[in-house]
């Protein structure tokens, strides 16, 4: 496991500069090969805030990807050091996420995240990061673009390729359902994009894959009790 310092000055505030170079070195570390011709396990992660924005938690659930069974949920909570910057949510949300990966027993042949991969500035969205520290095939699956997009077909499986500020492509955008909204899908590490896009749509029954969902519907819950 690779290991990357959270990048603050000495008075405490967040230092943008060194977090860019620090993006900027471990972009350079992302392979785009997907090691396995027959993943056995999927997992996917999501975050959830407490009220108030003090502490956050993370949930990994681990899947079986034949049968759909539940294999593994773990979660973990922590202290939030980090503001919210956009290009930089690696760095707020990854020391929680991998928390709870050491947690885990099956560590699963591909995690989903909630969040982009190199559909980023410096190609090094949350899903590129956890790939990179944890060498782990990693596919970044968000909601909301990073970048100006063509809206694909309405019917599910519709899809255009994804461009980043200088035109390369990153990733797709992909309709996982009839009418809903589109997600963005792109690798985040030990991935490809073909690959990225099938293994969401082939896991989605709503907009976001199922384990995803699934991840989110119980990040959402970590404060409520």
């Amino acid at each position: 496991m690779i290991r990357s310092k959270i990048s603050r000055k000495g008075n405490g505030l967040f230092d943008l500069n060194k977090a860019k170079r620090t993006q900027e070195k471990l972009a350079s570390l992302l392979k785009f090969d997907f090691p396995l011709s027959n993943p056995r396990t999927v997992g996917a992660v999501d975050c959830g805030y407490e009220r108030g924005g003090r502490r956050l938690g993370a949930v990994i659930v681990v899947f079986d990807l034949n049968s759909g069974e539940l294999l593994e949920e773990v979660r973990s909570l922590a202290k939030i050091f980090i503001p919210y910057i956009p290009g930089f949510l690696n760095f707020r949300e990854a020391p929680v996420i991998i928390k709870a990966w050491r947690q885990l027993r099956i560590k699963p042949d591909v995690l989903l995240v909630d969040g982009n991969g190199i559909a980023h500035p410096r190609k090094m969205g949350l899903a590129s990061y956890l790939g990179v520290l944890l060498d782990q095939p990693t596919i970044g699956c968000a909601k909301s673009p990073f970048f100006p997009y063509q809206a694909p077909g309405r019917e599910r499986g519709g899809k255009v390729p994804y461009y980043n500020q200088n035109g390369e492509q990153v990733g797709l955008c992909l309709r996982t359902r009839g009418g809903v909204k589109p997600v963005f899908v792109s690798p985040g590490h030990k991935m490809d994009i073909q690959t990225a896009g099938e293994i969401v749509l082939n896991l989605a029954k709503f907009r976001l894959p199922e384990p995803l969902r699934i991840a989110h519907q119980k990040a959402q819950g970590i404060f409520k009790h």
